[in-house]
């Protein structure tokens, strides 16, 4: 037969005493409660209480070593999910005895010698509401492990749908999709090596991938010319920028901020000479310089239709060189600093087609 929630409360008994706990177990055993622990050392009822994860503290005051009240004060700083309820068995009966334990957190008091019946009823009534506070507190962690997991799967639908508008803007300029993924994490990696918080970098990882959404509104005749553009179409090629900012617009959250930043600014230099605003040194958010570096990287190590890939050494040494020109110096000296787990990114999301080995003379025009 299956036992009832008040016959397996845990109870904990609390005495100096071994003959009044002795009789305290017997009565609690006769009325079918079977979880009783009892100790004479009052030193443990804070062990004893997180251990076992206790309910009702059956708790006298007169003892050795450590008295009723400073057990109490003891439970009271405790970290519990749900406190123990403590009902005092003391033969101090006087009224300002009974109000002191009552302000340390009693919730019943019972003068020595206790009547048999009424410290059941009332110990039932104690544990009655002790197991549905626990009941509710449960309740409130499973409701909360709930929404939050609806929140993660939200969130990770959300940077799932994210990534992929990323990769549909690369797929439409011939790349596999792993630029967005090199790129990301290199701007993640630089952005941690630049002191960023967690938070941040992980906010980094996710919006860095539609820094060029923009190419979706750029014509094909344009975005996929295998030579070098005219003045007209590089005009309309960098208004990608633009485009990807006005896509992106419209939503407060932190994600989508940070992710127009990042379209808008990522191809400004750090001597003015970039594009759409001619934006120049610290004028540039430190997103947008970033993911700009980051993206020069990638794009000049990887093939592209107008342009054969550089080898990585070649790549790392004109980000040195462009250090204060083209780029932010303490971003690029961040960026080098981190080169070898940059090379391990490489590694692990390679295109498919391997790269070629031979540097351009500078960078491209339609970089």
């Amino acid at each position: 037969m299956t036992q009832s929630p008040l016959e397996t409360a845990r109870i904990l008994a609390v005495d100096d005493e071994a003959t009044n706990l002795r009789l305290l177990e017997r009565l609690l055993h006769s009325v079918g409660y079977t979880n009783v622990t009892t100790t004479t050392d009052p030193t443990q009822t804070l062990p004893l209480c997180q251990a076992a994860d206790v309910d009702l503290i059956l708790l006298d005051l007169n003892m050795p070593g450590m008295d009723g009240y400073e057990v109490m004060r003891a439970l009271r700083k405790a970290a519990f999910d749900v406190p123990p309820a403590v009902i005092v068995l003391t033969a101090q009966g006087a009224h300002d005895f009974m109000l002191r334990a009552l302000e340390l957190g009693a919730r019943d008091f019972l003068s020595k010698p206790f009547e048999r019946n009424e410290l059941l009823m009332r110990l039932r009534n104690l544990i009655e509401a002790q197991l549905a506070q626990r009941f509710l507190h449960d309740q409130k962690q499973t409701l909360q492990s709930l929404v939050e997991r609806r929140t993660a799967e939200l969130r990770d639908t959300r940077l799932e749908v994210v990534q992929r508008l990323g990769w549909a803007a690369e797929y439409r300029d011939e790349d596999t999709g792993q630029h967005i993924m090199r790129m990301s994490r290199i701007s993640a990696l630089i952005a941690d090596r630049l002191g960023w918080g967690s938070r941040d970098v992980e906010l980094m990882l996710h919006a860095s991938p539609m820094h060029d959404i923009g190419k979706i509104g750029i014509p094909d005749a344009i975005l996929l010319k295998p030579g070098r553009l005219d003045a007209r179409e590089w005009a309309t090629m960098q208004t990608h920028t633009t485009i990807g900012a006005e896509l992106l617009s419209g939503d407060d959250s932190a994600l989508m901020v940070l992710a127009k930043e990042i379209a808008l600014t990522h191809h400004e230099r750090w001597d003015g000479t970039g594009y759409p605003a001619g934006l120049a040194g610290e004028s540039i958010p430190l997103a947008g310089r970033i993911c700009g570096l980051a993206d020069v990287f990638d794009a000049l190590t990887s093939e592209r239709p107008y342009k054969s890939a550089w080898s990585v050494e070649a790549a790392i040494e004109l980000i040195h060189d462009a250090r204060g020109s083209h780029f932010d110096p303490e971003v690029a000296d961040a960026f080098l600093s981190a080169v070898p787990d940059i090379e391990t990114i490489i590694q692990k999301y390679r295109d498919p087609v391997a790269d070629a080995s031979t540097p351009a003379q500078s960078l491209a025009s339609n970089e």
